[in-house]
This record gives structure tokens, sequence and C-alpha cells, in this order.
């Protein structure tokens, strides 16, 4: 079984939970600022965070559109919290001149379970990870609206979708890194070795 690369986006949030977390899958973790550096993975991961600054810093950091086209062509991500509006095709609540990367047919209301003061875990079950629930630390996390036909619905959360998945694109409204459970990085480094 060869060790995919898997980047993560290093322009904000939570970079070395995730990449702590990736080592533990048995991948090749590695930060990824610059369009040279992402042309060299296998898989990426974006991160939490702010995602209007993040899509401001990806264009700043040339990024946006070789994402764009990275992920288009079919390369796996993985999007946490923020990482999650940065892969929807469409924000319900969009700030001014905010973009995503787009990927997964969906549509995602920002900061959807309240605000930082209402941050909260929770356990949630999430079709394909075996092992029962995980637990999902959401902070001003979004939630799916609606999903198009080619997207599976992996967990809800109070009713409301909290994981998708779409070909090799995965997101989740919560932040798995922020636990000790890598079960969902190891279900993202199996998807990128299948991809290989």
């Amino acid at each position: 079984m060869t060790t995919p690369v898997i980047g993560v986006l290093a322009l904000q949030g939570d970079v070395r939970e995730h990449l702590i977390a990736l080592a533990t899958a048995d991948a090749l973790a590695r930060p990824i600022r610059r369009p040279e550096e992402l042309a060299e993975v296998d898989g990426l991961v974006l991160p939490g965070g702010e995602s209007t600054t993040m899509s401001k810093l990806a264009g700043l950091f040339g990024l946006l559109e070789p994402l764009r086209a990275r992920i288009a062509a079919g390369m796996p991500v993985y999007g946490t919290c923020a990482g999650m509006i940065m892969l929807a095709d469409k924000i319900l609540d969009p700030r001014s001149d905010q973009e995503t990367f787009g990927g997964i047919d969906m549509i995602v209301r920002r900061n959807a379970f309240g605000r930082q003061n209402e941050s909260f875990e929770a356990a949630v079950a999430i079709e394909e990870i075996d092992g029962g629930p995980v637990e999902g630390v959401f902070i001003r996390a979004p939630w799916v609206e609606s999903v198009g036909a080619e997207v599976q619905v992996l967990a809800r959360h109070g009713g409301h979708i909290v994981a998708v998945r779409q070909g090799n694109a995965v997101a989740t409204s919560f932040h798995p890194e922020l636990t000790g459970d890598h079960r969902l990085h190891r279900y993202f480094a199996d998807m990128v070795r299948d991809a290989r």
C-alpha cells in the first residue's frame, strides 16, 4: 500500500491539527501555500478558519484558479467547517466578493449553528465510518441547506446536513481534527489512495 501525499491548505485555520491527524492515518502530510506545492500532492484538506479570508488569501497567493482546476479534475479534497463552505457551489449568505473553489453541488449557510459563544460538541453518526459516532466540534459551523442529485448525505445533526460526499470531495460542518478520533482522516486518506 503506497503512502499518499496529502496537503493541508496553510493560509489560516487548524493546519497543524490536520497535519497530525493525517500523519496518524499513514499519509505524508505537508502544508500548501503556493501553486507549485499544490501540484505535488495527491489530495488536499481545506481546514476551518474564516471562509471570506480564505477566499481572499487564496487569490493573493495565486491558488484560487489552480485549486478550482485540480478539484474539477477530480483531486480528492476534504473540507472542514470553512473548508465545507469553500467546496460549496453556492453560499446562501455570502459576503460581498466572496468566492469558493466549488466541487460539491450544495448550498451552504455560513455560521448556521450560531456565533462563537454558541460553539458545541456533539456525537455525529456518519455513514461509511465504522466504530460508532465521531465527536464533532462545531465552531461557528455551517450547515448544508440543500444538495444536488449526485451528493451523498453522510450525516445530519439536529435535522441539518453536516457531512456530505460527491465523488472525490467530502466535507463536514465540524472539526474532527480537534479530537483524538482520526477516523475521518483515515477515510479521506483511503479515498486518496483509491484515486491514485
